[in-house]
């Protein structure tokens, strides 16, 4: 992010998220939606990364408040299923002082646990508010959960090493590695705390939020074009050595889908006995609401030789842990459209088609809908447009006991109809979900004051399937 730093333009917030008072559990991984965790509240790990311990997942990421992008701490969730999370830790907070003290920048933690100490080593994007103090720092434990201590910068020939977007990737014998924005790999020391040697030096500019994977005896580096908070046509590079040469090989996704709408972060290969899910985990950003509405967007990837593909998007996927593959998921059992007696606008709404979506649409501050539904789960469909916003959205019951809330965004640079939120599995019963203008939308600045992001703040409605 080193191009870009956070806007002191004044946003005014005019919705709070409650906690829900029952949160539930999913039953599959849904991407570009809001994940709540044990509690109620919004699973905040992004730029994140997994580690696995025992049979249970850890997955550590950026905690955010909305309206700033300081450092607000690390958290830590644990699964046993790759789709429920529990909040676990806020495995390394806000320091009192001191580069990640107050009005500071941390960003993209990994953890690595060395195979020498049995330590566990978190590494980090370190930096100033503005993004012009950037290095590679690292903090330890010794328990996966923390808390974890901060050691400052990792050191190479006696300095720090001065990027930012970084990654981390454990080979197969156990030696550890951070990589770099542009596509610098640097092996770890034995015990994680320092660097070994330069491995590759960087073969590209921009590519930055760098990934690592390996299948067999090939390597897969992923990386995405520089834009900000803005999504783009993620990349990447193979070669069968991690010191190169490394071959650029094209998009991960389809051309235009922007990586379908996301940004990577981590690929995490899930072993089972009839093979291997490679799961591309990427960042859905939404600054300046990067708590309360920034998503995950987590697919399977198609890896054959030097290809690497996401061909498709799934709204909603699982992994058979056991097996190692991809599983089915059920399907809805009904549909509501807008044209159904059970949906309800206020305020002022047109019709419009995106694609071959059909949509109702409002940019009006106190429009709303509200849909009344009975069965256990209800998915959202809404056109993602250039200029959408925020939504508030509210899931309560029959007496009016709010179940679910939550913020979400239904901007995109390119129009897609798509999911935007799924309730967790709720007890069988008749449930209302309301969803009004928050009046703003996706936005950034850029250090030449060039602002990107929503040119409005609509919200739409297209369908609710409901599960019975």
């Amino acid at each position: 992010r080193q191009s870009t730093y956070p806007s002191r333009e004044p946003v005014q917030t005019n919705r709070t998220i409650c906690p829900a008072q029952m949160p539930g559990r999913y039953n599959a991984i849904h991407s570009g939606t809001p994940w709540m965790d044990q509690r109620g509240l919004p699973v905040s790990a992004h730029g994140g990364g997994i580690v696995k311990v025992g049979d249970t997942y850890y997955l550590f990421g950026e905690a955010h408040r909305d309206m700033t992008n300081a450092f607000a701490g690390f958290n830590c969730y644990s699964s046993n299923d790759l789709i429920n999370w529990r909040f676990e830790s806020v495995a390394l907070p806000v320091q009192r002082s001191g580069p990640l003290g107050p009005e500071t920048v941390g960003e993209r933690p990994k953890v690595m646990r060395s195979p020498t100490t049995g330590e566990f080593v978190m590494f980090m994007h370190v930096d100033s508010i503005d993004y012009r103090a950037q290095y590679v720092g690292y903090a330890t434990a010794r328990t996966v959960t923390g808390p974890y201590t901060f050691q400052g910068p990792l050191l190479f020939d006696g300095k720090p090493i001065r990027k930012w977007d970084m990654g981390a990737f454990k080979d197969k014998d156990g030696a550890g590695y951070v990589l770099l924005h542009g596509g610098d790999i640097y092996r770890l020391a034995n015990d994680y705390r320092s660097v070994r040697d330069h491995t590759n030096k960087a073969m590209t500019d921009g590519f930055e939020s760098p990934a690592l994977f390996r299948k067999g005896d090939l390597y897969y580096f992923l990386g995405s074009n520089l834009t900000g908070w803005e999504r783009n046509d993620n990349y990447y590079f193979t070669a069968t050595s991690l010191s190169g040469p490394w071959t650029r090989r094209g998009s991960i996704a389809p051309e235009g889908t922007l990586t379908w709408n996301s940004q990577t972060t981590f690929v995490l290969p899930v072993e089972g006995d009839r093979g291997t899910t490679y799961m591309f985990m990427g960042d859905r950003w939404s600054y300046p609401r990067q708590a309360s509405a920034a998503t995950y967007v987590w697919q399977p990837l198609v890896v054959e030789g030097d290809k690497l593909a996401m061909p498709v998007y799934r709204d909603a996927w699982r992994i058979d842990l056991v097996r190692g593959t991809v599983a089915p998921t059920s399907m809805a059992a009904g549909t509501i459209t807008g044209k159904d007696r059970r949906v309800r606008f206020t305020g002022s709404w047109r019709h419009e088609m995106a694609g071959r979506s059909a949509h109702h649409v409002s940019d009006d501050r106190r429009a709303s809908f509200s849909v009344t539904f009975s069965g256990t789960q209800a998915t959202l469909y809404s056109a993602l447009r250039p200029d959408g916003g925020y939504a508030h959205i509210t899931v309560r019951d029959r007496r009016g006991a709010s179940m679910v809330s939550s913020t979400v965004d239904m901007y995109s640079k390119n129009p897609v109809a798509g999911v935007t939120f799924v309730t967790p599995v709720l007890p069988r019963g008749t449930y209302t979900i309301t969803a009004s203008v928050v009046g703003d939308g996706w936005y950034w600045l850029n250090k030449k004051g060039e602002r990107s992001g929503s040119a409005g703040h609509a919200i739409s409605f297209e369908r609710l399937d409901v599960r019975r």
